[in-house]
């Protein structure tokens, strides 16, 4: 596999973790990438870079923004948000992702893609549970704007330095593995 596949492929995985955030963002950013000719799209995947998605996903973004800072409302668009950031990440990889053969380009996509947005879109609608629990949800108003933040400088960080995401990714996830392992075990010493 060569250097540049490596590299889309990691452009899609962060654009794809950033969809876990937020849905819109990532691809308003790809927009914008593309239309100044930063990113390159995918062949049959132009359509997102042109002036019709601009307006569609700016108007997107600033709705998914607003109705995020609304308590209970934003729980409702968990709901719906969840299989979306699927759907987004794995459009995303997609559509950057250019010199590999369909059906790997797909499969990359989907499990890579589709599966870490799917992962931190959990991640958040948990975080936000426990926020609505905690504070009475006034603390999801906070837990809204990391996610604003998470998800711009995520999808910006993969656009511009792909490498770092994927760098700050595979740590987040080395950490969460290890606190999981050592969870586990705690558990079965207390049991025994």
């Amino acid at each position: 596999m060569s250097a540049e596949v490596l590299l889309a492929i990691a452009v899609g995985i962060g654009l794809s973790a950033a969809c876990g955030f937020r849905v819109f963002i990532p691809l308003l950013l790809l927009n914008l990438a593309s239309r100044v000719g930063y990113a390159q799209l995918a062949p049959g995947f132009e359509w997102l870079g042109g002036e019709v998605a601009t307006i569609l996903f700016v108007t997107a973004t600033v709705l998914e923004v607003l109705a995020y800072s609304i308590p209970g409302l934003d729980h409702l668009l968990d709901l719906i948000a969840s299989p979306a950031a699927v759907v987004a990440g794995t459009l995303v990889s997609l559509s950057v992702i250019i010199e590999l053969p369909p059906l790997m380009k797909f499969a990359v996509a989907l499990i890579a893609g589709g599966g870490i947005a799917g992962l931190i879109q959990g991640a958040t609608a948990s975080l936000r549970a426990t926020s609505l629990l905690a504070t009475g949800g006034l603390g999801n108003v906070l837990v809204a704007i990391l996610e604003l933040v998470g998800a711009s400088a995520t999808a910006a960080l993969a656009i511009l330095i792909p490498v770092i995401v994927i760098a700050a990714l595979s740590l987040c996830g080395v950490f969460f593995l290890l606190r999981w392992i050592v969870h586990r075990r705690s558990e079965k010493h207390t049991t025994a």
